[in-house]
């Protein structure tokens, strides 16, 4: 049961950065491409969370985070958010541009 607990909570912490990062900008003021600021935020928190409660687990998720496989992980997903991010933001502006040019006449 222990385990599990502690595999769901490496899970929440997949996505999470450096914790200092995600405090120092709203989450309002974040560029769009940075899709990951919401969980990493949420991560962060929880964190706190499990920290004031227990230590010695804040220290373990910690160490699971940081392991490299999860690091492997994070790092492919922030990868690909990007990826999806890009395709996005050109999907925004071609909409715009059809706004433009067909519905206002610009």
């Amino acid at each position: 049961m222990l385990q599990s607990r502690a595999l769901v909570i490496a899970l929440i912490l997949l996505l999470s950065t450096t914790l200092p990062e995600v405090q120092s900008k709203s989450l309002f003021e974040k560029d769009r491409r940075d899709l990951l600021a919401i969980p990493e935020t949420i991560a962060s928190y929880f964190y706190e969370a499990v920290n004031k409660v227990s230590p010695k687990v804040s220290q373990f998720l910690w160490d699971t985070v940081q392991s490299p496989t999860v690091t492997a992980a994070r790092q492919r997903i922030a990868k690909e958010a990007t990826k999806v991010s890009i395709i996005f933001e050109q999907l925004v502006e071609k909409i715009k541009n059809l706004w433009y040019t067909r519905v206002l006449g610009y």
